[in-house]
This record gives structure tokens, C-alpha cells and sequence, in this order.
């Protein structure tokens, strides 16, 4: 696809559209918006703009698609596919200016927001109502909800309430080329045509541009109860959490962090004191959470006998806000500590949860075929495995030619298993290539053209999922 390159005239007429002081060309904010928490990848756009209202938007990609400039779509750049990188230049919209909660409407327990609004400060204001809004990424406290109906993020809680895509009721969106419209309607019930809005959650800003968003709340738990639980085998881990299930018990977290992935988030979090035995290999956080504090301990006490019965050691119980707070902290800090440590590649792999010691076996086996270490954690709950692969000494040379053999295998394994290539990272740049190992041919050319209908010109965050 061959796409036109912005000039001097295209940024006049831009400056009809929105203001001078939203239109960004100096280098340093080039470099800041063409890389996310993607590796260490960075496309440079050749120019940001920072719209203010969806009239605005809609102008700018009436232009962008006329002239054939591509228009890449930015939340708060916190996405590990690639998604929101612009590898053909053209145009980022950065989404941050959109970053009001419009409405909390308690009557019928939904929220209009706009997509710039980070997850834990929407969060946090519907908490104060007594609402709640379960998705949760790891990254909540600066994603933005754009990015994450984008990739349909999930999170700790999707084990027990679903992922971002069972809150969305619906969306305002602009068309490629310009046009704005409600994806559906504010209802829990929708049977009227073809469900533009769920087609919208996981597009990954490939078919259109998000600027309002409708949410489904629910109320929020009065109790919640946060177990620690250590095991001298990461598999033997793995095996205890779809015993738990089989048991009749549905936690509100089940985390799962193998050793280095602990001891690497807890040096690199700083502040966090807890002690790790040595003889430890995994650990499994389980949350449940509901109104009735004494059904809850039954649930941990059966959690418990569990937990032993599949070879645990001695279980913690949080007996404070402030422990619950720093055994999290763990959790969530994990992403961020590995890469602090090497240059690595996060595949985002998932299988029926019952599968998961196979997969992680099966990795660690693939690991040793192809020479690399491999760092695993994840939402065991929902058979969310993310396997950080570790450069360390590897060369140059084997990084590139030998590691995509790899992650094929892994990937086929997941296929195997039941499993697919990503359970909420989405596909973006990076897992686009591996597809064909999941859909055969017929399906990808159903996906391209479900992009064209939209997206004629594909001048909107092209080169991501089928293009």
C-alpha cells in the first residue's frame, strides 16, 4: 500500500481543523508517541495531533482519507502488541484530551465515559458510590478505557466477572472515513442487527476511533479475602487451580508467578518486605470476594484444604488492607520488572484453564529445544499464561532466526491445548504473523474484508492484525 506523505500544505489545512497548539512536529514528541511498552520498538509518525472533541475528529480523518494518510489511534501507550505504533508515519491521534467520566447514571448502574479516562481513576470514582467495574489490567493505574475496549483487556477479576468486553453496552465511533455513529444502544439486551459494538471491542483502533464509551456497572462486594499460596513446583501450581473450580468455588483473582517472576517483581517494586523460601517455585494469589464475610471463609477454608491436598506449603492469609496491598503490588509489578531486567518478548498465550500445567511444561520444553529462559505468570484463573522470553547472552543472530521458531511451537502448543495466541494483549504488529497458526486461510480473508468494508483506503492503523 503506497500512502501519501504529510507537507507543509496538509499541516496548513490541519490548522483549519484543530489548534495550533494540538499539533505536535518537534522531534522529542515524534519519538515519545511512535514507541508503547512494546520491546523496544519505536515508528516515528510525522506529526500528533491532540483533538479536543469528535467534530474534530471526524474532520481530520474526512481529510486523512481523501488524501490517502495513514492515522494511527493512541490511548495511553501502555499496549505490549504494538498496536498503537505508526509504522508507516502518517498521523497519531493521541486520545488523551478525551479524558472526562460524562456520566454516572446509578439508576440503571452505567457510565458514559470518554476513551482517555484511565481505568483506576474510573475505578475509583464509581467505588465511591458503592459501583464497581471489574476489568483491571495489570497496567490499570495508567491505561486508558479506549485502549482497553480496543484490546478487550481482562485482568485479575476476568476469572470471575469477564473481561472489558462484558461491560460494554455501547460505543460513539468515527468512521474512517469521517462518519459518526452509535455502535448500538444503552440496553443490557441487544438483538437488532449485527452487534457493531462487540465488533468493535478487540479491533484494536482498526476500524474506526472510539470517543464515547457506555458501561454496565454492577454493585460493589463489601468483602473481599486475599490468600498466598507457595508451591515447591511451579506445575504442581498450575494443577491446584482447576481443582479449585471442579470444587465449586469461582475466586475473584487467581494469579498465578513463578519464582523469577517473583523475585525479579519484588526487587524491582523496592519497598515491598516479604520473604520468599527458597525451596518456593510458584506462588498462586486467590482472591474471593462477595457480601457474606462468613461464606467467605468457608471458601478460603475449603481454597485451603485444596491448596494442600495438591502439595502446597503453608498458606498466608492478608490480615490487613495494607498486606493485600503489597501482596498485589507484587503481582501487578511483574510486567514492568522483566523488563527492567533484559530485552525480552511477552507472548500472550491462553488455553482452558485445566490445560495450563501442559502449556507451562510445554514452554519450559520448548525453552531448553531453542536455548532461551523463559520468565511465566498470568491469570491462571482463566488459563491466561504471559511467557516473558528473556534475551540474556542469546546472540543477535539466534534472537532473530531462531526465537520465531519458538514461539510457533509455543503457539501451536496453545492451539493444541484447545488455546489461542493472545487472551487480551491483542495482535497488533508483533503477533500478526503467527495468525495462520490459529485461522485457516478462508477465515483471514473474512477478517480483511470485514477491514475494507470499513476501511477502503486502509489508512487507519494499518500494518495490524490482517494488514
Amino acid at each position: 500500500m503506497t500512502y501519501t506523505k504529510i507537507n507543509q500544505d496538509h499541516i496548513n489545512q490541519l490548522k483549519q481543523i484543530i489548534d495550533e497548539e494540538d499539533i505536535f512536529l518537534d522531534n522529542d514528541n515524534l519519538k515519545k508517541y511512535g514507541k508503547d511498552e512494546t520491546e523496544d520498538l519505536i515508528y516515528k509518525p510525522e506529526i500528533v495531533l491532540k483533538p479536543k472533541n469528535v467534530l474534530q475528529i471526524s474532520e481530520i480523518m474526512k481529510f486523512a482519507n481523501v488524501l490517502k494518510i495513514p492515522v494511527t489511534v493512541r490511548g495511553a501507550g501502555t499496549g505490549l502488541s504494538g498496536g498503537a505504533l505508526p509504522i508507516f508515519g502518517g498521523i497519531i491521534i493521541s486520545m488523551e484530551r478525551f479524558n472526562t467520566i460524562l456520566n454516572i447514571d446509578e439508576r440503571n448502574l452505567q457510565a458514559t465515559v470518554e476513551p482517555g479516562v484511565i481505568n483506576y481513576t474510573f475505578q475509583e470514582e464509581v467505588k465511591k458510590i458503592g459501583l464497581f467495574y471489574p476489568p483491571d489490567p495489570a497496567s490499570w493505574g495508567s491505561c486508558s478505557l479506549g485502549g482497553n475496549v480496543a484490546h478487550s483487556s481482562g485482568g485479575p477479576k476476568a476469572v470471575k466477572y469477564g473481561t472489558t468486553r462484558d461491560y460494554v453496552l455501547n460505543i460513539e465511533m468515527v468512521l474512517p472515513n469521517g462518519d459518526i455513529i452509535w455502535t448500538g444502544a444503552n440496553t443490557l439486551k441487544y438483538s437488532t442487527g449485527y452487534n457493531l459494538t462487540h465488533l468493535m471491542v478487540g479491533s484494536e483502533g482498526t476500524l474506526g476511533i472510539i470517543t464515547k464509551i457506555v458501561f454496565k456497572l454492577i454493585p460493589l462486594p463489601k468483602h473481599d479475602l486475599l490468600m498466598l499460596v507457595p508451591f515447591t513446583s511451579a506445575e504442581k501450581a498450575c494443577e491446584a487451580v482447576g481443582a479449585t473450580f471442579r470444587a465449586g468455588i469461582t475466586p475473584s483473582a487467581m494469579e498465578f508467578m513463578e519464582r523469577d517472576a517473583i523475585d525479579w517483581s519484588i526487587k524491582y517494586a523496592g519497598d515491598v518486605n516479604f520473604l520468599i523460601k527458597e525451596e518456593w517455585q510458584a506462588l498462586l494469589l486467590i482472591e474471593v470476594d462477595g457480601n457474606n464475610l462468613d461464606l467467605l471463609f468457608n471458601d478460603c477454608e475449603t481454597i485451603n484444604n485444596l491448596m494442600i491436598e495438591n502439595g502446597c506449603d503453608e498458606i498466608l492469609l492478608a490480615d490487613s488492607a495494607e498486606q493485600k496491598a503489597a501482596l498485589w503490588k507484587i503481582r501487578r509489578k511483574v510486567g514492568e520488572a522483566v523488563k527492567s531486567n533484559s530485552v525480552y518478548k511477552e507472548e500472550d498465550t491462553v488455553v482452558p484453564r485445566a490445560e495450563l500445567p501442559l502449556l507451562l511444561k510445554g514452554v519450559k520444553e520448548i525453552g531448553e529445544k531453542y536455548g532461551f529462559k523463559s520468565v511465566c505468570y498470568g491469570h491462571a484463573g482463566d488459563g491466561n499464561l504471559h511467557v516473558n522470553i528473556i534475551k540474556g547472552d542469546l546472540s543477535d543472530e539466534i534472537w532473530e532466526t531462531e526465537l520465531p521458531k519458538g514461539i510457533t511451537e509455543i503457539f501451536e502448543l496453545c492451539k493444541k491445548l484447545g488455546g489461542t495466541i493472545s487472551g487480551e494483549h491483542g495482535i497488533g504488529l508483533v503477533q500478526k504473523d503467527y495468525l495462520s497458526i490459529v485461522f485457516p486461510k478462508h477465515q483471514l480473508i473474512l477478517m480483511q474484508n470485514i477491514k475494507k468494508l470499513f476501511d477502503p483506503n486502509l489508512i487507519l492503523n494499518p500494518g495490524k492484525i490482517v494488514f
